[in-house]
């Protein structure tokens, strides 16, 4: 019950291609994430048509498009969700998706949807977050862009709504596309268990998966991380996506980590390596011919494997006393 929660991030990796949405779920479902996300919106309640494009949409899209133009031709409509959603149960997957407009929240939560993850843009969204807080019981909340001081107003707005607080996570985040190792700042996430005493993750849009695995090291709880088919698309998130065989390779990091990071926190022997005391420590042992009644001393006695006689902790004990019995070389001293 405790396992870091994976999401998935397809997103607009569908190119606005259903078929491509169900293949970004078949690949989420075979590396083994629990959900996968993508993006409801309706392009013209979320942004103005003179809206320009971000510097890295720009890079990545290979049109003159506006963003809104951009956006309208990546929607889902309503029939794709219910068709996506029923595709997630064959998978064995659930189904997630963000709402980026009012309209949209308010669909997702007909259909059933109880677990809300605002967007990094939405956290200085008034209207829009005491919408999630009056109809979402879970709630997820990237942070990208956004100083401490914002993120504590976004989380008190939550809270005073009726989220609960344990059912409130916030994730770090930084929105460039790729995000500069530099720029990471993945101590941040740390920083906002400190001020805000809350879940914390980290959603990660840098190119590999070292840090989503760093986090995991760190105490995240949930990880969100995008996903594409293939990153040569056209597209504005493709690039800074991982692929399938990446994407299964992150989940696997991620539970070897949690593994790793699950134990007693007590310095002792595991149970695995507590049969290997023996073959790699070592004991007291005669390095020539000892006659009964010879006096143990450093020409006559050094240290050799197996660890099964006396230890050479107890060195000084030995030393200076008499051999009851007679030695031959490699034999192990008995007191």
């Amino acid at each position: 019950m405790n396992k870091v929660i994976i999401i998935a991030e397809a997103g607009i990796n569908h190119n606005g291609n259903i078929e491509n949405a169900k293949r970004l779920i078949d690949a989420a479902a075979e590396a083994g994430v629990d959900y996968v996300k993508f993006q409801t919106f309706k392009a013209d309640k979320l942004v103005t048509k003179s809206a320009k494009r971000a510097d890295y949409q720009d890079a990545n899209t290979k049109n003159n498009d506006s963003q809104f133009e951009m956006l309208k031709k990546l929607e889902l409509s309503q029939e794709n969700h219910y068709h996506l959603i029923e595709y997630c149960k064959s998978k064995k997957i659930k189904f997630l998706s963000t709402g980026f407009d009012l309209e949209s929240i308010d669909f997702l939560h007909k259909i059933g949807i109880r677990l809300a993850k605002i967007p990094s843009g939405e956290i200085t969204n008034l209207p829009y977050l005491r919408k999630i807080a009056n109809l979402f019981p879970e709630v997820i909340l990237s942070t990208g862009m956004a100083d401490i001081d914002e993120v504590k107003k976004a989380v008190d707005i939550l809270l005073r709504k009726g989220v609960n607080k344990a059912k409130l996570t916030v994730l770090h985040c930084n929105t460039e596309y790729p995000t500069p190792m530099k720029d990471v700042n993945l101590k941040a996430m740390l920083h906002i268990k400190e001020e805000l005493g809350v879940n914390i993750g980290y959603s990660d849009h840098t190119l590999g998966i070292e840090v989503p695995i760093a986090a995991v090291a760190l105490g995240a709880k949930v990880i969100e991380k995008h996903f594409t088919l293939d990153k040569t698309m056209v597209g504005p998130d493709h690039r800074a996506s991982l692929e399938p065989d990446e994407l299964k390779l992150m989940v696997d990091s991620i539970r070897n980590t949690e593994k790793a990071i699950s134990g007693s926190g007590i310095k002792e022997p595991s149970i695995s390596e507590s049969k290997n005391k023996d073959v790699v420590r070592k004991s007291i042992v005669a390095i020539k011919p000892i006659r009964k009644g010879e006096v143990f001393n450093q020409e006559n006695i050094g240290v050799k494997r197996p660890g099964i006689g006396v230890s050479p902790m107890k060195w000084d004990d030995v030393i200076g006393q008499t051999s009851i019995k007679y030695y031959n070389v490699d034999d192990i001293i008995l007191l």
